[in-house]
Parts: structure tokens; sequence; C-alpha cells
């Protein structure tokens, strides 16, 4: 089995996508609802798993467009992703700069 197969098996057993029928499920999930579930979801082995299939650059993306964006509402684990995967120095400032991005693009 491959490892979106392990992946998306181990999200369903956590309820990761308990709205989607079970039998369609691995059609139905984009490779930015996997990443995303799995960052929220998942631990930190499954998460390295992720790295293995998707390049750092769009684990990123994915984590800034869906996750970064939600501000307080997963600040430490935001923070954690900063520092331990993306290697960014000063995350409660590249977070915080972030949030303020993405709000001023919404009030442009």
């Amino acid at each position: 089995m491959d490892v979106r197969n392990q992946i998306i098996d181990k999200l369903i057993k956590a309820g990761g996508f308990w709205s989607y029928d079970e039998r369609s499920v691995r059609r139905a999930v984009s490779d930015d609802q996997l990443i995303e579930a799995t960052l929220i979801k998942l631990d930190l082995d499954d998460i390295d798993r992720l790295f293995e299939i998707f390049s750092v650059r769009k684990i990123k993306s994915v984590w800034l467009k869906s996750m970064v964006v939600q501000g307080d509402y997963y600040y430490s684990l935001n923070r954690f992703f900063a520092w331990y995967y993306f290697d960014i120095r000063c995350p409660d400032r590249y977070l915080k700069s972030m949030v303020t991005r993405h709000l001023s693009r919404l009030n442009a």
C-alpha cells in the first residue's frame, strides 16, 4: 500500500473525513485536504511521511493557506510547525506577519 493510502486510512480511523463516504474518500480528497487533515489530526510520524510524497513547498503552502490564517485557533500548533518543519527562526513574528498579510488582502 502506498503512503497516501496509509495516511488516508489513519485519517479515516481518526475521524478526519467523517463527512465523506468511506468508499469514495480516496477519490474525493484533494492533496490540499489530505495535507491539512494530516497536519491537524495525525502525529509526527505521519506528518513526516507527508514529506515523502509532497514537497516542503507544497506542504508549507497548504499550511499557510489553511492553518496559519486562522490566527489563534491553531497558534501553538502553528508555532511548532514553523519551528520544527519549516526552520522559521522567529515563529511568533512570522505567524503574526502572515495573519496580518492575509487580513490586509481581505480588506483591500
